[in-house]
């Protein structure tokens, strides 16, 4: 197996850390991002560095300056990016209406953008050597938009519209995309989930206000019973990286729970858009 040079986002915890290790266990040379290293994040920084084949950086990833300045360091000690996971992102919940403009573009910025920014960076490289692989985590909500999560399933359908055009427009170029597409995990971004910020309008949705419990409980006991476990993500990241180039799925579903729908949802639309991508002429690209 070729050793790869590898970036991974968000590796402070939950799917991020996971997915390092694995990796890097497997001999890659991981390149392992997370915010703050000198501050709150400092003991998993230094934990995470100490793995063989990992290196941690700090990177902000909504800052131009900083990702630019992440991904002028991996070139200038390994003169390319093999694969890059997007993995980091943040989680926003409760009714639609209590979120404002600011608070979906924040959660675009981290979701959406950030991935966008890496990848744009890390293509030329990719496409000169004529091989890479893109994994861009998104969720079970980039496919179906639940309730109370609505900010969140736009972001992830948005970069799953991203993603899937990217999927097509590279394979001639001999570059991967991916989507994984986890359910819910007992993770920390599970814990961190953020809310609206205009409580003003929270009143005015009394009839349904005990539905949120009902959600929090049902995903309890779903862990409970279940015993979903994170590393069923880090191991699609590296069954994704194990697979021939050009024989790697746009989409992976890693959801032991309700991951069911999307798989089915998947298929169904998949046959579908061949038939669309036919039509318009882009047969070869589903080659």
């Amino acid at each position: 197996m070729d050793k790869k040079i590898v970036l991974i986002t968000g590796t402070n915890s939950g799917f991020g850390w996971l997915t390092a290790k694995s990796v890097a266990a497997l001999g890659h040379t991981v390149y392992a991002t997370m915010r703050d290293t000198d501050g709150k994040n400092t003991d998993k920084a230094k934990a995470l560095a100490q793995v063989e084949n990992i290196t941690v950086l700090d990177v902000a990833l909504t800052d131009e300056t900083s990702v630019r300045n992440a991904i002028d360091t991996v070139i200038a000690k390994e003169g390319t990016i093999d694969v890059l996971v997007n993995n980091a992102g943040i989680s926003m919940f409760g009714v639609a209406e209590s979120s404002t403009p600011e608070d979906l573009q924040r959660i675009i910025d981290v979701n959406v953008i950030a991935p966008w920014r890496l990848m744009k960076l890390a293509l030329p490289f990719m496409r000169k050597q004529s091989e890479g692989l893109i994994i861009n985590v998104s969720s079970g909500w980039g496919r179906f938009s639940a309730p109370f999560f609505a900010m969140y399933g736009a972001s992830k359908f948005a970069l799953e519209g991203l993603s899937e055009s990217l999927h097509y427009e590279l394979r001639p170029f001999g570059v991967d995309v991916a989507i994984i597409q986890p359910g819910s995990f007992p993770t920390e971004m599970s814990q961190k989930v953020q809310f609206g910020s205009d409580a003003s309008v929270v009143d005015d949705y009394k009839k349904i206000a005990d539905i949120p419990d009902k959600i929090f409980g049902a995903v309890g006991q779903m862990f409970e019973t279940v015993k979903p476990n994170p590393q069923e993500v880090a191991d699609a990241v590296v069954n994704l990286i194990n697979l021939p180039k050009g024989q790697r799925p746009l989409r992976t579903v890693a959801d032991p729970t309700t991951g069911e729908i999307v798989r089915t949802a998947n298929k169904a639309v998949a046959a579908e858009y061949a038939k669309v991508l036919e039509a318009f002429g882009l047969k070869d690209l589903l080659v």
